[in-house]
């Protein structure tokens, strides 16, 4: 279904054709006047200079063209020689009703959709998820909604870290506490326990306080940097101990990332990468691309075309150890592999930019990713408190995710206790959606690359440019439906004000909208459309007898429209990641 800014411009092109100009000035854009006219065209502009005749002469040919034209209520050659265009209310009606009987409101599938590997989430196991950990949830998963919306088939991988220094540290930290584990007994022969000798609250606590003792004490670094060569090469004591942190780990992140309604198809990590490490430093050497430098092994990256010093790619560092590089140049040969995807997708902290620039360019190098397939990296701004720095808890700390969760969904229960429209059985699910809503919204109506300032009484207000105000629209069109007499055979029929047409047409604009948050990997441009939609829903609302209107007719139309603005809102949250309740 073509969207209803190229019909309206393969009408006005057509004008310009028969007026004797070439089509290709009939491109039509949305009005940045709409107090003068809903769409315009200002092509008689660019065609004066080609034609040498007067911009306003050449629009006044074309609207004679359009002159009935049932699409059009109004057109106008305006000086100096705009066309300005008004739908009739009859053609944006019956757009409309084709979008709502349409799949998917009529919005075209990607031609180029493939398969994609979308990785976001990124945390450390035997860590908690803090608020650190949070856009690149909310972000990957918005976007893998979005892409699948248009057609792509797209698989999620969590890429956990799971490998590097932070298991040795735990693991000798584990053996300095319980030397008298089997674990540690290296003349161990038989089965190791199946019960972990800890809890994930030991995790949380025995990781820091690790780390801390590793940068006070060399001989308790070197420990540390020994257990994880150690883990790394196979030693069965610290790869049992391994497993039972994985086994803890996991557990915890799905129950934390399923409170935030995120999922992966793929809980893979830096470990199931290890396999690849090999046969991509083979690919790197056979090509004549590791070079050493300093003992470490790296390979230029650098172009001639580069305007800023790109610095090598260390595969190697001196010792042998890997890097973060080094895993993700063999998570790329695994994935091209695995699953022949046709575009890779990294949502991380922007401070990895250069990073991932290293990587891509050495994978090209390499070959282990072909030209023809994608490699894009969107590096998102920090969530700031208040004073513009990175949020903490009041009493100066990391946040907590989990505590986060629990804080702005309180805050949200109070509110709507206080309202006293949902009863005590429904609150505690009403409040999470409406949490979920204000989170997440509060996160994503920001520009991905920019910071923003974390502000919960603003971002949980039911007015104003946020999720529970996007939420209460959708409750309240929800409300007058179930309180209409029948809702069978609704049909969209021509708008009878001004408020109403102004309805319709931020709902024929969907699929404006959706392709530029896909094609930009901007899910605030989603924001900004609902925002917009509610704002007109609810104008139209307060404008509009629905429910008394006493003639059947119109009601049915009143009742078709909003309905359909539901549908395109819901649509809209759930590609946002978040879901309205019934009532708030």
């Amino acid at each position: 279904m073509l969207k209803l800014i190229d019909l309206i411009s393969r009408e006005v092109s057509g004008a310009f054709s028969a007026a004797g100009y070439d089509e290709a000035y009939g491109k039509v854009t949305v009005s940045n006047r709409p107090d003068l006219c809903e769409y315009q065209c200002n092509g008689a502009l660019p065609a004066a200079k080609v034609y040498h005749k007067p911009p306003m002469a050449i629009a006044e040919d074309v609207a004679a063209q359009l002159a009935g034209n049932a699409n059009f209520e109004r057109v106008e050659a305006c000086r100096p020689g705009f066309i300005n265009l008004r739908l009739s209310p009859a053609s944006l009606a019956d757009y409309l009703e084709k979008m709502r009987t349409s799949e998917r409101f009529g919005v075209e599938p990607d031609p180029a959709a493939c398969r994609m590997i979308i990785d976001y989430g990124g945390p450390n196991v035997a860590k908690p998820l803090h608020v650190g950990h949070l856009r690149s949830a909310i972000i990957g998963e918005s976007l893998k909604r979005i892409f699948r919306f248009f057609g792509n088939d797209v698989v999620g991988d969590i890429h956990m870290g799971d490998w590097g220094l932070q298991m040795g540290l735990i693991i000798a930290e584990l053996r300095e506490r319980h030397p008298e584990l089997p674990y540690f007994d290296e003349a161990f022969a038989g089965e190791y326990p199946a019960e972990a000798p800890f809890t994930i609250a030991d995790l949380e606590e025995i990781y820091p306080a690790a780390s801390a003792k590793s940068k006070a004490d060399e001989a308790f670094a070197a420990k540390a940097h020994d257990m994880t060569r150690r883990l790394q090469e196979g030693d069965r004591g610290c790869r049992a101990l391994w497993e039972h942190i994985m086994r803890l780990s996991v557990a915890d992140l799905k129950k934390n990332y399923s409170r935030l309604d995120v999922d992966f198809e793929l809980w893979l990590g830096e470990s199931d990468a290890q396999p690849y490490i090999e046969p991509m430093l083979g690919i790197m050497q056979d090509k004549g691309l590791a070079q050493r430098s300093d003992g470490a092994l790296v390979v230029d990256v650098s172009e001639p075309e580069d305007t800023k010093q790109i610095p090598p790619c260390i595969l190697l560092k001196s010792d042998g150890a890997t890097l973060y590089a080094t895993t993700d140049l063999a998570t790329l040969l695994q994935r091209m592999g695995d699953y022949q995807p046709g575009r890779i997708y990294y949502v991380t902290d922007k401070r990895q930019n250069l990073h991932f620039e290293q990587v891509f360019r050495a994978a090209r190098k390499a070959g282990i990713v072909p030209p023809e397939v994608r490699l894009d990296h969107l590096g998102f701004g920090t969530m700031n408190g208040p004073d513009g720095k990175p949020f903490k808890t009041r009493e100066g700390g990391v946040m907590r995710l989990e505590r986060l969760i629990a804080e702005i969904t309180e805050f949200v229960e109070k509110k709507i206790e206080d309202n006293q429209v949902v009863g005590d059985a429904e609150r505690p699910e009403t409040a999470r959606k409406i949490a979920m809503a204000a989170l997440k919204y509060g996160d994503l109506s920001n520009q991905p690359t920019k910071d923003y300032v974390f502000d919960l009484d603003r971002f949980a207000a039911f007015e104003g440019n946020t999720g529970p105000y996007i939420l209460y629209t959708i409750v309240r069109i929800k409300s007058i439906l179930s309180r209409a007499e029948s809702a069978d055979a609704l049909c969209v029929r021509a708008a009878l004000s001004p408020e109403e047409k102004a309805m319709q047409l931020v709902i024929s604009r969907l699929a404006d909208n959706l392709e530029l948050a896909c094609r930009d990997s901007a899910p605030n441009l989603i924001c900004a459309y609902i925002y917009e939609l509610a704002g007109a829903v609810n104008k139209f609302y307060h404008e509009t007898r629905i429910l008394t209107e006493p003639d059947p007719e119109k009601k049915a139309g009143f009742l078709a429209g909003i309905a359909l603005a539901k549908s395109v809102l819901e649509t809209c949250i759930d590609l946002l990641g978040f879901e309205a309740p019934d009532k708030m």
